[in-house]
């Protein structure tokens, strides 16, 4: 199989490649980010490399410690382990901060960078255009540094610069357009730019595989590299992730955390393998694989340059996959959080793990997240079912009260069992012009709350016949008090 470092003229190619994951600690985990890192991993496995983890924590004013050890229990979910010999760090960036100033002084003292004090508005006076970037005006002053005044590196005049991008070709840009961009702030601190070239430097990273978005700032961080007397890594810039209307995703209007999709019932190893394939793929039409063989397959440069859709509905198919491929005792272990307390609407008393034993069979193959099986099975732990007005209205039509009547009697004396319950509703159904699938939708919502659910029949047999027979009772109870309160109406359409 072709390495990723085989393209390069370098000897350090040579080398075992060395990639980077570097997070910012200021919010939930991206499922972007989780895309970069899961990719990036996949490289240091396969080649027999190192994953760095580099926790990029300069912006003092929105990190929080927090989010360091969101980023931490995030990668060990998505199987990115510590413990793992391919893996190094996690690094922070501000623990770089003096290396990053020493190279920013170099330049200058190299006159590979000079200090400028102008202000946007004095640059737009003397241009004319707003629009406009920096011209230079200061290259030529020989200030010195003094608070407020900015390091700016010197662009070269003319030529252009290349970028071999192993998913992207080889843009080009001309120097003219990159202008005079800033490497130090007015207080001396190191700039975006400069930082992570330092740092990669500095921890031998070998391939920046990482966001579209940051191909603009390749080659200035190309030409930092290169003054910085080091030849620059291998670059591969993965698709935008976008929503069903292809707009990037936004964490303003869509849900990106990977935390909420893992809190809502995501098996990690779904995630993992949804996300390897949002922008590649394996080959021979195949998805559904273990992360150890989308690794052996996996090639950055078969990753795909055109934006890579995040559709919802199919990671949740493929979850359902991940979920019926596990034993029923392994379900019963994964549903353990939406059981108990606090996500579970009842009781640590009401709930019974063996009623739940005797279900679970029947829920495995119906739920494609883990957290539907509350839902599921709420009806069996709850005093009283949960009553969802849309599927009340739906099943409580004309005729739905003499069918409960009639199942109500029977009920009270057959034997107890999924299929005598069964044929019993059949045979009312029967009576009343009704098939089993219309028969049977009354007594679902009376006992259940709900018109879809785990099957009827065997939840029944486990419930026990007086709750059930309660529920019955208290359903033909409200059908009679909504047919007061509107004579002549159906009752079900009573609000």
């Amino acid at each position: 199989m072709t390495s990723v470092t085989d393209t390069s003229t370098d000897p350090a190619a040579n080398a075992p490649v060395r990639v980077r994951f570097a997070p910012s600690p200021t919010g939930m985990f991206h499922v972007g980010g989780a895309r970069s890192a899961l990719f990036n991993w996949a490289v240091a496995k396969q080649q027999g490399g190192t994953f760095v983890l580099r926790i990029e924590d300069t912006d003092a004013s929105r990190n929080q410690p927090e989010w360091v050890d969101g980023i931490l229990s995030a990668m060990e979910a998505l199987g990115i382990r510590k413990e793992d010999p391919a893996f190094e760090g996690p690094y922070f960036q501000s623990a770089n901060a003096g290396i990053q100033k020493d190279a920013a002084q170099r330049l200058f003292a190299e006159g590979k960078a000079y200090y400028c004090d102008c202000t946007r508005d004095a640059v737009m006076a003397r241009t004319g255009n707003q629009q406009t970037g920096y011209d230079g005006f200061c290259s030529a002053r020989g200030l010195e540094y003094a608070e407020g005044r900015a390091l700016r590196f010197r662009t070269p005049a003319d030529g252009e610069t290349k970028v071999v991008d192993l998913i992207r070709g080889t843009p080009t840009f001309p120097n003219k357009n990159l202008e005079d961009f800033v490497i130090a702030r007015g207080n001396g601190s190191p700039v975006f730019l400069l930082a992570n070239v330092v740092d990669d430097i500095d921890e031998n990273i070998t391939l920046v595989m990482r966001a579209e978005e940051h191909l603009p700032n390749t080659p200035k961080q190309q030409l930092l590299w290169e003054a910085l007397g080091q030849t620059p890594p291998q670059w591969a810039h993965m698709p935008v992730i976008v929503n069903e209307k292809r707009q990037k995703l936004s964490k303003r209007r869509d849900k990106v955390a990977l935390e909420d999709y893992l809190a809502e019932g995501v098996l990690p190893d779904a995630m993992v393998n949804y996300l390897m394939l949002l922008g590649w793929a394996p080959g021979n039409d195949e998805e559904i694989l273990p992360f150890e063989e989308l690794v052996r397959r996996f090639r950055v440069e078969d990753i795909n340059s055109s934006s890579a859709f995040f559709d919802i509905k199919k990671l949740t198919a493929f979850n359902g996959e991940y979920i019926r491929a596990l034993s029923v005792p392994e379900f019963t272990e994964a549903c353990g959080p939406w059981l108990h307390a606090p996500r579970a609407p009842w009781s640590e008393e009401q709930f019974d793990s063996k009623v739940f034993d005797a279900v679970a069979p029947l829920a495995h193959s119906r739920v494609a997240l883990l957290s539907e099986i509350t839902n599921n099975v709420d009806f069996l732990f709850l005093d009283e079912p949960v009553i969802d007005e849309d599927s009340w209205n739906k099943a409580m039509k004309a005729g739905a009260a003499e069918l409960l009547a009639d199942v109500r009697v029977a009920f009270a004396d057959v034997a107890w069992e999924a299929e005598v319950l069964k044929d019993t509703v059949t045979t009312a159904g029967e009576a009343h012009g009704m098939k089993l699938g219309k028969a049977q939708a009354p007594v679902r919502v009376a006992v259940t709350g709900r018109r879809i659910g785990l099957p009827l029949f065997e939840s029944l047999e486990v419930l026990g016949r007086e709750r059930t027979l309660t529920r019955i009772d208290a359903a033909q109870a409200r059908l009679a008090e909504l047919a007061a309160q509107a004579p002549g109406e159906v009752p079900a359409a009573a609000e």
